[in-house]
């Protein structure tokens, strides 16, 4: 929420605003709880990239939990400073990201294999560039919002095609944290007038940020198991300390 403090970024100059009151606690950070509640988003990142590295998984995850920790970054980038060249460094990996989920989730029965990587990497190419020369806040949204429904039916797809139950119970996981973390992103926008008036703000777009680093890795590592089972790598769900699952393969020796 502006309200006119001096502060080290300047004037704001993003199309959008968070109802958190700008440089609160810090006269170098905008908004501080939607700032430092990315951290988790990179941490969790980290952990699903190392364990692709370290079984080795195609690289495709590798560069999903990757684009992962750019998107957090950017993110904190973005809440820090309120600037707008800051938003387009959030938002364009958004996207990125999203074409990113709709290769993985596709590109298996894609009988050309060149194609849609092609298509992918030019329409990312091209919407960054629109993107840096035009401000479009709903259709943003709009345009962000049509790439999640594209890549739903194909969830539900594996997720009807997977018998295991720790693999079911990683989509669920998926699901539950979307809708909670949605909740709390709706609630932050819709009613944030109300919100300020309150003696304590519960500051839901950060509580979406900590859901949607949830979620994330939830979608990867459920992902990165259906991707095990099509390559026939045996997948297990593990868990570390009894309650962190991650994926664990064994792959055949020929491989």
């Amino acid at each position: 929420m502006g309200d006119g403090i001096s502060s080290f970024w300047g004037p704001v100059t993003s199309s959008t605003e968070w109802c958190e009151q700008n440089y609160a606690r810090s006269y170098y950070v905008a908004e501080f709880f939607n700032t430092v509640s990315n951290v988790p988003c990179i941490l969790l990142a980290l952990i699903g990239l190392i364990n692709a590295l370290r079984q080795r998984f195609e690289k495709r995850f590798s560069v999903l939990h990757v684009s992962n920790i750019i998107l957090a970054i950017g993110s904190m980038l973005f809440h820090a400073t309120l600037q707008r060249l800051q938003q387009q460094g959030d938002e364009t990996p958004m996207v990125w990201e999203m074409l990113l989920y709709i290769y993985i989730l596709y590109s298996p029965d894609w009988h050309y294999r060149s194609t849609m990587p092609t298509f992918l990497f030019l329409y990312g190419a091209v919407f960054a560039i629109v993107h840096s020369q035009i401000r479009f806040e709903i259709g943003f949204k709009v345009h962000y919002l049509v790439l999640c429904l594209l890549c739903i039916p194909r969830m539900y797809k594996y997720y009807i095609h997977t018998d295991d139950r720790s693999a079911k119970r990683l989509a669920k996981l998926y699901l539950g944290t979307l809708l909670l973390g949605s909740i709390c992103w709706l609630s932050d926008r819709v009613f944030c007038k109300d919100i300020s008036r309150w003696y304590f703000n519960p500051q839901g777009h950060a509580i979406w940020h900590v859901f949607m680093g949830f979620n994330s890795y939830f979608a990867n590592t459920f992902l990165m198991f259906c991707r095990a089972q099509q390559r026939e790598w045996n997948p297990r769900v593990a868990y570390f300390m009894g309650f962190f699952p991650y994926v664990k393969i064994e792959k055949p020796k020929t491989q």
